[in-house]
């Protein structure tokens, strides 16, 4: 499959502009569900302790049971730009299919705001999101996390922070091409990494944005860059999606493959021919509509449900 003309590389005197762009491509939310059953708020929570409070949408069937599985969704973009109503087209899909009460979250982006603060922002509004969960209509033992890219990345180091915490139970972990490892130099990342949607450059871009001087050194925080954890054990299902023709495809297979070590029930797919951001660039694509399909089946078999026909 092909993604049509590659984009520059990012640079910082290009990221505004980049922000202004990707901003002006998203759906809003009547937009996105126009025509749909679904009905959207805006609100206002804590955020993390001491800092700003954080803005969430959430969207629901307007015939929502009070015991709804939950869907928390975190945006991409490479820690550095992209708002919480990129992912609205897959989240409306979902919605559709599962009945899910979602929730999308709109953290603080690097470099203005460093590590931790998206992580942080991500956690705190996924612990409004759970503490809420029958004001909201949700089954709290069906509370799903999902991510792709950069919010892959900020779903695995959520997942972390719950576990080590004693946070939120989170039923599943949606990592979908997950940029989770800032030493951007696995054999993918050296392969592709002067092609594609997100580039080598435009990676260090983002992790050194995210992380200044310690991008890539020794001692980084796994809630940052979750490839950096030691201890993947006792976490939720994971499934794991990537492109066979983007940089994330090693780091991300690595990951998987230690989930399964550390005893974490996980699934991987790896989709031949494709890349970054497949499912949104190429959305009538075969490989997109198996990769849709796919994600469908794991989380029925996650949530133990099965729509009625």
């Amino acid at each position: 499959m092909r993604a049509g003309a590659e984009p520059p590389a990012l640079t910082i005197d290009t990221l505004a502009e980049a922000r202004v762009s990707m901003a002006t491509m998203n759906l809003g939310c009547d937009e996105a569900v126009r025509g749909r059953d679904i009905e959207w708020e805006d609100h206002t929570v804590p955020g993390p302790p001491g800092q700003p409070d954080i803005t969430v949408t959430v969207l629901r069937p307007r015939s929502a049971t009070a015991a709804a599985p939950g869907l928390y969704n975190i945006h991409g973009g490479g820690m550095v730009m992209d708002n919480r109503f990129s992912d609205l087209p897959r989240m409306v899909e979902l919605i559709d299919e599962f009945g899910f009460v979602a929730v999308t979250v709109e953290y603080r982006l690097a470099p203005e705001h460093p590590h931790p603060a998206p992580v942080e922002d991500c956690y705190a509004g996924l612990v409004w999101m759970a503490e809420r969960a029958s004001e909201l209509g949700i089954d709290p033992s069906m509370l799903v996390v999902m991510g792709g890219s950069a919010g892959g990345g900020l779903s695995a180091g959520v997942c972390l922070l719950a576990r080590d915490r004693g946070g939120p139970a989170v039923a599943g972990q949606m990592l979908l091409c997950p940029m989770i490892d800032d030493r951007n130099d696995s054999a993918s990342t050296l392969q592709y990494g002067e092609h594609g949607v997100w580039s080598r450059a435009s990676n260090e871009l983002g992790w050194t944005s995210l992380l200044g001087d310690e991008a890539g050194a020794e001692q980084v925080s796994p809630y940052a860059a979750p490839a950096r954890a030691t201890d993947l054990s006792d976490l939720p299902p994971a499934f794991v999606e990537v492109g066979a023709v983007e940089i994330f495809r090693d780091e991300d297979v690595e990951y998987y493959s230690r989930l399964c070590a550390a005893g974490v029930p996980a699934e991987l797919h790896v989709w031949a021919g494709a890349y970054h951001g497949f499912d949104r660039l190429a959305p009538a694509s075969e490989v997109t509509r198996a990769a849709l399909a796919t994600r469908s089946s794991w989380l029925r078999r996650l949530l133990g449900q099965v729509r009625p026909a």
